[in-house]
């Protein structure tokens, strides 16, 4: 937020004097029984010159100057007696103006200051975005942190112009709050339907039913509905972005501030002020612990979005640099309409003693500061004034004027303070009025035949007030601010004037007027008035959120970049879909939070209960004297059988015992140690199982979708994120490189897979061993109980190697209904960036050392079969070790072949941070078909739901295709003791080997040196044993008694 300060423009027009001076009179006799009656009477007089008119009888009001003093110094001719002549007179005259202007100014700025912030306590929620504010400054939402990085740039401009194949549209979740019919519900239904011809795809997950369901289901077909016990169990990874649409979906959002879900970009709109009413409230109930949990659910989010610059004032306390405003919103438009529907003017007017032969001028001004009598009237009253003597004071056949402020509260007298203020000025009873804003301002609007917009403040977004007056079809008369000229033209919609100028009004006021009514060219503007305002923000609006969406989200490689914001042609709400609401007049549109509520009364209630309880506790922690001789009784218990046992064990005798069954035992004791050798409750069940799936998993917000039972164990690549009531395997303990979050970043789950190969015989010690990722599982791709049971059953009847998979490549997103369009490496390809084939060539080209001039890609077939993804797979152990070998060899000519490019930190496989992060991981999701293909392995695909088996790429089929001499174990077993080799000998190829770091170091040489080490051993303990006892033999042995 910040300030926009600019001095207000005074008017030296000594007219209408004789009114001020009459104003000035009472002042004093006033300013205890009415605040804002002062307020009005000592700003007028600053605004004319108070010079000869003035009765010197009085003292000047403001400046308080004795009018004796001004007497004395009068000669016979009346003229002050100056030492200063000729041109020096005119000088000082010029110099006296100025410094008289300034004293002036500062003095009002004060009085209006003070008389502004001395208002009842119930308004301190706004009173604290006022304080510091100065006379003549404006209010302003200032662009900051995230909203200053979308308002600088970024876009989808460089990215369209290289070729890209993506399979899907951008996919995004949309958590609604509520689902009732109101303009909250029609403005995002237009921005979703319009964001869909842009190619987005939604998923609408609602928070409870409603009378918006009809239209939401046929708005998406993934719909929905989200409890409290599914928070946890969406995969939100799946999607580019969320949206919450109300403060009802913080609950939702708890589940998005775990990792891995916590870089997921989130839009959070904001439109309603309950909790902005209620923040003041706790800081004073000392309750910083609520507004510390509100506070940090908007930091979770990228983007809370305001469609009004109040609001992010409202809630500045919650401000940690991701607000951010998209103006325009049907609310205004709504609310006219359907109170039009049920209310009449002339009605209306008789209910408030107006007659329809009146002429009904209605003075409005900013409604942020709706709470007080505003500056906007203390300053515009200089440019209505004019306006005021001419037309308020005709009371003719013609019909009279009446001039209504809407401003303020109703009961804070202000509309007393008009009519003394219109006595002054001559003008006749009941001709200005004034009605709060906190009352039917509706109505008010509706009465009025004329609206004067009389705020003195540039507003940042179009005023609510003018589209509800345009909305009613009422001609409306503006000052010329670049907001309201940005949306209406002159003449066609309203009608201009300059700020500060009271003869432009009074030109503007004439040309709606005719003969005491409204005037034909203001029937014109009214009608083409109300047809802009019906859909006046739409547009902007829309576009907001495309372009907003376009620069705050990431695009993978296999997503189709949404249409140029350009192709939005969508200019109105959808009014369509909620016409019967509209015209029912029953229909609550205001907008309340039951979380705000709940969440409130749940901390409340529990510092209630801890005081209770601290409290009752120390009320029974007080020991009275029965207790006192209770506890002495108890303690002088204890001491006579203590004494007693130690008299009677000093008269028993006791057998020590021999030495060899006292030595015995304390050694059995020491091997013994039960922690070591505890056996944990999974490991148990598991004893006997011939498989065990191990679920790799990295964050917190992973622990729902992960599997319990026998046949599954987790895997946590981080520490922190790892359960601690399990038995899962630590990934970083068991391989240090997943220390470094660059190498667990680039390897994602294949890092798992290659701490369970480190040293595999201590921590798996089963026939069959196999991978799921907690994706399947937040995917619908896990294998369910039936399964399972056949999987099992499988495997102990099984023969040979057989991979078996049950994520499908397609499943996964990768095919998503164009599968048989796609082949492997085309797929590969699109989850790349369009560059697996060559990464996967030049790496395979480098790992076996093969000529530039030799094909080095791998064929696979172009059949209908499926290859699995999400590392969800079961092989036998020993081929699992083989392929971890292969693994390890092809990541490490991969990362050389990144190392030793022009730019090492960039990553040529992914077109998004998140995929340049995990640079490798996409190619290594797919890499065990290649394996598995080529060297020879069954491939064997389970569905997930029935458990039916269909065996893929037949291997008779694909004799012909396979690379068998690349995949032979002896070869790779070869490759292998030879980097082993150069590992031990410290030849490292280049300065950062990966490969040493992914697992064992082991060839033939490190066998024979361990075996001579332990030999070394062997012999050291025989001479040692042999020394010992050559030693007993010379000097004897005798055992030291033990003790008596």
């Amino acid at each position: 937020m910040g300030r926009n300060s600019s001095p207000p423009r005074l008017d030296g027009n000594g007219s209408e004097n004789g009114k001020n001076n009459a104003i000035n009179n009472n002042s004093d006799n006033n300013n205890n029984s009415d605040q804002g009656l002062y307020s009005i009477r000592d700003r007028f007089p600053l605004k004319r010159n108070p010079g000869h008119s003035r009765d010197r009888t009085k003292p000047y009001a403001l400046l308080e100057r004795p009018s004796v003093r001004n007497r004395a110094r009068f000669n016979r001719k009346g003229l002050l007696h100056f030492p200063f002549r000729g041109i020096y007179f005119f000088y000082f005259l010029i110099f006296f103006s100025v410094f008289a202007f300034a004293v002036a100014s500062m003095v009002m700025q004060s009085s209006i200051t003070v008389m502004l912030f001395r208002q009842g306590g119930e308004r301190s929620w706004r009173r604290s975005i006022r304080e510091g504010l100065r006379f003549g400054s404006s209010l302003k939402f200032m662009p900051a942190g995230i909203s200053r990085l979308l308002a600088e740039g970024g876009g989808l401009d460089p990215m369209r112009s290289t070729d890209r194949l993506g399979i899907h549209g951008p996919r995004l979740a949309v958590i609604l709050g509520n689902m009732k019919k109101n303009p909250q519900s029609l403005m995002l239904v237009t921005v979703v339907k319009s964001l869909q011809r842009l190619g987005y795809v939604f998923q609408i997950y609602a928070l409870g039913s409603g009378d918006a369901r009809a239209i939401w289901e046929n708005l998406s077909a993934q719909f929905s509905f989200l409890g409290p016990e599914q928070f946890d169990h969406i995969d939100w990874s799946l999607f580019e972005g969320v949206i919450a649409d109300s403060l009802e979906a913080k609950e939702a959002i708890s589940s998005l501030m775990q990792e891995p879900f916590d870089t997921v970009p989130l839009i959070w709109i904001i439109q309603e002020d309950t909790l902005a009413k209620r923040l003041p409230v706790y800081k004073e109930m000392g309750l910083e612990h609520l507004v510390s949990n509100w506070k940090t659910s908007f930091t979770r989010a990228n983007v809370i979005l305001f469609h009004d610059f109040t609001l992010p004032m409202l809630y500045s306390m919650l401000d940690t640099g991701n607000f951010h405003v998209i103006p325009g919103s049907p609310v205004d438009v709504w609310g006219a309409e359907s109170y039009s529907k049920t209310h009449a003017k002339h009605q209306l007017r008789k209910d408030n003693g107006f007659s329809m032969d009146d002429m009904v001028v209605l003075v409005v001004g900013s409604s942020f500061f709706y709470d007080e009598l505003s500056w906007d009237y203390a300053v515009e009253m200089q440019t209505i004034g004019p306006l005021l003597m001419r037309y308020a004071k005709r009371n003719d056949a013609e019909g009279s004027f009446k001039f209504i402020f809407l401003s303020s509260n109703s009961t804070d007298g202000y509309n007393h303070a008009l009519q003394q203020v219109a006595s002054r000025l001559g003008l006749p009873q009941g001709s200005v009025r004034h009605y709060g804003l906190d009352g039917d301002a509706n109505g008010v609007l509706l009465m009025a035949d004329i609206v004067l917009y009389g705020s003195s403040q540039e507003e940042q977004g179009f005023p609510p007030l003018i589209i509800r007056a345009m909305t009613f079809g009422i001609p409306v008369i503006t000052p010329d601010f670049p907001i309201i000229k940005k949306y209406v033209t002159d003449g066609t919609h309203c009608v201009f004037f300059p700020k500060h100028n009271p003869d432009a009004l009074l030109r503007a006021f004439s040309l709606l007027i005719s003969n005491g009514r409204l005037s034909r060219f203001a029937e014109t503007v009214a009608s083409s008035g109300r047809l802009l305002a019906k859909n006046i923000l739409a547009s902007e609006c829309i576009t907001g959120y495309a372009s907003l969406l376009v620069k705050l989200l990431y695009f993978p490689s296999d997503v189709l970049l949404p249409g140029s914001v350009s192709e939005l042609k969508q200019g109105s709400w959808e009014w369509n879909l909620f016409r019967k609401e509209i015209e029912q007049s029953n229909v609550d549109i205001s907008i309340d939070s039951s979380v705000v509520h709940a969440l409130e009364e749940k901390f409340t209630k529990n510092i209630i209960d801890k005081s209770k309880n601290r409290t009752g506790i120390q009320d029974q922690d007080a020991l009275t004297g029965k207790d006192l001789d209770v506890v002495t009784e108890i303690e002088n218990f204890e001491d006579y059988e203590r004494l007693e046992m130690e008299e009677i064990n000093e008269r028993t005798e006791r057998d020590i015992g021999v030495w060899d069954e006292i030595y015995r035992n304390a050694r059995k004791s020491e091997k013994l140690r039960f922690e070591a050798n505890e056996r944990d409750e999974g490991e148990l069940e598991r004893t006997g199982q011939p498989v065990c799936i191990y679920e790799i998993y990295s964050g917190a917000g992973a622990w729902p979708f992960l599997h319990h039972g026998s046949l599954y164990r987790g895997l946590s690549l981080s520490r922190r994120a790892r359960r601690l009531t399990s038995d899962d395997v630590d990934a970083v303990g068991r391989l240090p490189l997943l220390n470094d979050t660059y190498y667990r970043d680039l390897l994602c789950e294949v890092g798992g897979m290659f701490s369970i190969a480190n040293r595999v015989d201590n921590i798996h010690k089963r026939p069959w061993i196999g991978f799921q990722s907690w994706h399947a599982a937040g995917r619908k791709a896990s294998l369910s109980t039936k399964a399972e049971k056949v999987l099992e059953e499988t495997i102990q009847r099984s023969k040979g190697d057989v991979l078996y998979f049950w994520a499908r490549l397609d499943v996964d997103g990768g095919g998503g209904g164009s599968s048989d369009a796609l082949t492997f490496w085309s797929m590969c390809d699109i989850l790349n960036a369009g560059r697996c084939r060559a990464a996967f060539e030049n790496a395979f080209r480098k790992m076996y050392n093969l000529p530039p001039d030799m094909e080095a890609l791998p064929p696979m077939p172009q059949d209908e079969g499926h290859w699995s993804s999400l590392h969800s797979w079961v092989m036998p152990t020993k081929s699992f070790l083989e392929f971890v070998m292969f693994s390890r060899m092809f990541v490490d000519s991969l990362d050389a072949l990144h190392s030793n490019s022009s730019e090492p930190s960039m990553c040529l496989l992914g077109s998004t941070y998140l995929e340049k992060k995990q640079c490798y991981c996409r190619v290594l999701e797919l890499l065990v078909n290649v394996w598995a293909y080529h060297s020879g392995r069954r491939m064997v695909y389970i569905e997930p739901r029935s458990g039916l088996l269909e065996e893929q790429h037949l291997v008779e089929q694909r004799k012909e295709y396979m690379w068998a001499r690349y995949f032979n174990f002896t070869l790779l077993k070869t490759m292998d003791e030879d980097l082993a080799e150069a590992a031990d000998d410290d030849d490292n190829p280049r300065k950062m080997w990966l490969w040493p770091l992914t697992g064992e170091v082991h060839w033939q040489g490190i066998y024979e040196r361990e075996r001579e080490e332990r030999y070394r051993l062997k012999m050291d303990k025989k001479r040692k044993t042999k020394e010992k006892l050559l030693e007993r033999m010379r000097n004897g042995y005798r055992q030291r008694p033990l003790g008596l």
